[in-house]
């Protein structure tokens, strides 16, 4: 896959091109590698690569240190027959807008096409004699989309944390185009439901294990979460049941059955208060300790967008500030010291959905609004 040629081009068929290299998480390095590529043949750059993850840094000596950062993975194409929402991607002209289908097309290949959009106007403008107000890193990382202990920018920040040194971040998640501040942060849980195993056709010498995962699941759905405001944002809270597993065969009473539950708090939480709210919620469903286990966690970030540097980009930006419902790498930046907010082209509702899309006015606003804060016209 080559996208050299069209970095200089229109932002959104750059999108259409790097849609079309699927990377489902756990099979990035073909786009890893071509993102990589391009950004070789740019001048003014210093690169460094570490498994999937690339980044890219200018080096001009400015006084402040911005990163630009997003993950190259989706999460597994679509299952249903004739979802447009896939790979590869299409064009469909929707009430006089070109409207870009495919996976990935909000989350976040829009915002990854700006990235590279961004990199080649900043290569050009230096070589062409310009300067630099802020000096800028580009993050483009792997294993996104799955869980916590996966991720390139973790892993980076374990091995290379110099590299993603800054004074401020901007990650291009899909935010319609408005600034989002902070992030609500996520954990899950495994619950785990004995049974006895039995003949089905001689069920009463058992106990059904599925069965007795009613009472658990009634609790969640009778569960009423809560909207939290944190520094004039409110953030919107869910804990559900995500997946259940359970059964040997058609003929067998199933005599253990697993519950995943994903609990999303806002940003007033630690971690070890949300899993304790999770555990309080689990224990009036007569769950035991020992029946429930953390299989993931990632803390949650306030808005933060008092800091300086945030005030002067949404004032560059424009638009009214928003919560951020999902958990985004805001959190990571947060956690190291870093004031981040989330800013990118496409609708944040659509991600994930089998009719995943973004319109192309949406993609050259956002490369518009970016240029113009870093380097202004």
């Amino acid at each position: 896959m080559d996208i050299r040629a069209l970095l200089s081009g229109d932002v959104a068929a750059l999108t259409e091109a790097i849609i079309a290299c699927e990377s489902v998480s756990g099979n990035e390095k073909a786009l890893a590698d071509a993102v990589e590529s391009a950004l070789q043949d740019l001048g003014g750059l210093s690169l460094h690569r570490d498994g999937d993850t690339i980044i890219a840094r200018t080096e001009t000596g400015a006084g402040q240190r911005i990163i630009l950062a997003g993950h190259l993975d989706t999460v597994p194409l679509p299952s249903t027959p004739g979802s447009r929402g896939t790979v590869p991607p299409s064009w469909e002209q929707i009430d006089g807008e070109q409207v870009l289908y495919g996976r990935g097309a909000t989350d976040m290949k829009g915002g990854v096409a700006v990235q590279l959009k961004l990199a080649d106007d900043v290569a050009a403008h230096l070589a062409a004699g310009g300067s630099l107000d802020r000096d800028i890193t580009w993050v483009f990382y792997d294993h996104e989309e799955v869980e916590a202990s996966k991720s390139g920018l973790g892993r980076v920040m374990r091995s290379v944390p110099e590299l993603l040194d800054g004074d401020f971040a901007v990650l291009l998640e899909p935010t319609h185009g408005v600034v989002e501040g902070g992030c609500n942060g996520t954990c899950r849980f495994e619950v785990t439901i004995p049974g006895v195993a039995a003949h089905s056709g001689r069920a009463w010498m058992g106990e059904n294990a599925i069965h007795g995962a009613a009472g658990l699941l009634q609790v969640l759905s009778d569960y009423t979460p809560q909207t939290i405001t944190v520094e004039g944002l409110d953030y919107r809270e869910g804990l559900n049941a995500v997946r259940i597993r359970g059964g040997v065969a058609g003929n067998v009473i199933p005599d253990s059955t697993v519950v995943e539950i994903n609990y999303r708090f806002a940003p007033d939480k630690t971690e070890e208060q949300a899993h304790a709210h999770v555990r309080e919620v689990l224990a009036e469903a007569g769950i035991s300790a020992g029946q429930q286990k953390v299989t993931d966690s990632s803390s949650a970030a306030r808005p933060g967008l008092d800091h300086p540097a945030a005030q002067a980009f949404i004032a560059a930006v424009g638009g009214e500030p928003m919560p951020k419902y999902g958990w985004t790498d805001v959190a990571r930046f947060s956690a190291q010291g870093v004031p981040a907010v989330n800013f990118g082209p496409g609708d944040p509702l659509l991600a994930h959905s089998d009719d995943e899309h973004v319109t192309a006015q949406a993609l050259r606003d956002c490369h518009t609004a970016l240029h113009r804060w870093l380097l202004g016209g």
